[in-house]
């Protein structure tokens, strides 16, 4: 993956709502910004029940979003990310709605996972509550399969149907993905939910042995078709430490709350911590397309006595101070309260939850984009967005919080904005100096402030991250000050929001 900023987002959220728009938009309003895209789910169709994560046709690009044309003239441009969404697929498949009509006669039934796929012996209370989900219940849904009632494993939501990717059918599916992957010019697949893809009995079901043997195999069949390979799971942040050698790159969730802990309390010690043992090989981020995750970074969900990267109760703490500084506006679309597939994550925008503080959002950027690794921005954080009220009470989908639709006037408008102005700034120096090519170091004083320093070839870089300074002040006093070296000579700078870097 080249090692520069990337952009996560919609098709359909930035400017008209097509491929093509968005196309434009990042070559002229982000030109030199970002350099590549990750496009969230574009297939038939990509207004789902959940936003595109359960297709009905995985290999067609909805039609209202334009076609494989599109993506590849994209392509010319940037490198492309896409999902492939492992665990699962619509009900409304003609795979799935051939085994309703047709039950066991059809050739589709072995693709899809049922209760007694697993258990066929049936399965004991004890077996039932340990399987890990990240909603409450169990996951089945009933489903009537030609004459026959079944338990259909869902996952997710009951429109997501589990598929059973040690069936050939299932196999064969996941491989024609790919292939339309790498026909259209694709560089990375993101493998989505495949945490939960390979179910087996008397287990979680969730980031097993057999999970590490199925995202092994899909590596191997994504190498053969010159396809890097990027695993999404949340977890028990010694699992991501574990999942990274086993993966080309691996999502770094940890240090989105970590940086919000750091900012609200003025410690570094656990950012420190987690600098010294988090892999190199990851694609760093803030935000998503879903809510901010926090068993990342707190004890283990099945075993408690697995300490996490700060106390349960900090974790808890943090929750409750980004629902503070949204003035509860996270809490309305969190948990229970506003539909939600998954109970660990709170769901607000990331300048929302630090209170829409511009010197510490461009802080905790800058921390992400110092790193080991590749940085991502989401499409919301990309314009400092803060929460989507509107959106979310006419949905009532706690994500939905997260998810504002940007015309192009509105992107304009925001890209005069200094915090906007700043971050573009701060991604422009990280992807022209080569210092973050280079060596990459760190250093701790006390548990106050932290330095990250990157030594390249024909320049170097160092940022100091001090978070307690911006404790109980006000929205213009500065938490990080920024240094670079380059062919033209020495540059600092102690305000990012006034005097953001610049560039040739």
């Amino acid at each position: 993956m080249k090692n520069k900023v990337q952009l996560i987002t919609y098709a359909d959220r930035l400017g008209a709502g097509t491929l093509a728009s968005m196309t434009d938009i990042l070559r002229t309003r982000f030109d030199g910004v970002y350099e590549g895209v990750h496009i969230l789910p574009f297939f038939t169709p990509f207004d789902g029940a959940d936003a595109g994560f359960d297709p009905i046709d995985h290999t067609a690009v909805d039609p209202r979003l334009g076609g494989w044309d599109d993506v590849a003239e994209l392509a010319r441009t940037h490198g492309i990310m896409v999902d492939a969404i492992v665990n699962h697929m619509s009900w409304e498949s003609s795979q799935f709605q051939d085994v309703l009509a047709k039950g066991e006669e059809s050739e589709y039934f072995p693709m899809f996972l049922m209760m007694s796929t697993v258990y066929p012996d049936g399965a004991t209370e004890e077996e039932l509550a340990g399987i890990y989900r990240p909603r409450p219940g169990l996951p089945f849904t009933h489903y009537t399969c030609g004459a026959k009632t079944r338990l259909v494993w869902t996952t997710f939501t009951p429109q997501q149907v589990d598929i059973d990717t040690d069936s050939e059918q299932g196999w064969a599916y996941l491989m024609s993905i790919f292939d339309r992957m790498a026909a259209s010019h694709v560089s990375y697949i993101r493998l989505d939910a495949v945490g939960y893809g390979a179910k087996e009995a008397d287990s979680s079901c969730f980031m097993t042995p057999k999970t590490f043997e199925l995202i092994g195999r899909l590596r191997e069949e994504g190498a053969k078709r010159g396809l890097e390979i990027l695993i999404e799971v949340h977890s028990y942040y010694r699992k991501q430490i574990e999942i990274a050698s086993k993966v080309d790159r691996v999502y770094d969730f940890a240090l989105p709350p970590l940086l919000l802990h750091s900012l609200f309390t003025g410690h570094v010690e656990p950012v420190a911590h987690w600098a010294a043992v988090r892999p190199n090989n990851a694609v760093t981020v803030l935000d998503t397309h879903d809510g901010i995750g926090v068993i990342d970074i707190g004890s283990d969900q099945l075993d408690r006595s697995l300490k996490g990267l700060i106390p349960d109760e900090d974790v808890d703490a943090l929750v409750n101070t980004i629902h503070a500084n949204t003035h509860g506006e996270s809490a309305a679309a969190t948990g229970a309260a506003a539909s939600n597939l998954d109970l660990y994550q709170v769901n607000s925008t990331y300048y929302s939850a630090l209170g829409c503080n511009d010197q510490h959002y461009l802080a905790a950027r800058a921390v992400q984009f110092f790193l080991p690794g590749v940085p991502q921005v989401y499409y919301v954080g990309a314009l400092a967005g803060g929460n989507d009220m509107d959106l979310l009470n006419r949905t009532h989908v706690g994500r939905d919080i997260n998810r504002h639709y940007y015309t192009v006037a509105e992107i304009d408008e925001n890209l005069e904005r200094p915090v906007v102005k700043a971050l573009n700034a701060l991604c422009r120096l990280r992807n022209t100096l080569d210092a973050f090519d280079g060596e990459f170091s760190h250093e701790v004083d006390g548990d106050t402030s932290i330095t990250f320093r990157w030594q390249g070839r024909t320049s170097s870089a160092a940022l100091t991250f001090e978070p307690g300074r911006g404790l109980g002040a006000d929205n213009a006093t500065p938490v990080a000050s920024l240094a670079w070296t380059d062919d033209e000579g020495a540059h600092a700078t102690d305000d990012l929001l006034n005097n953001p870097p610049v560039v040739a």
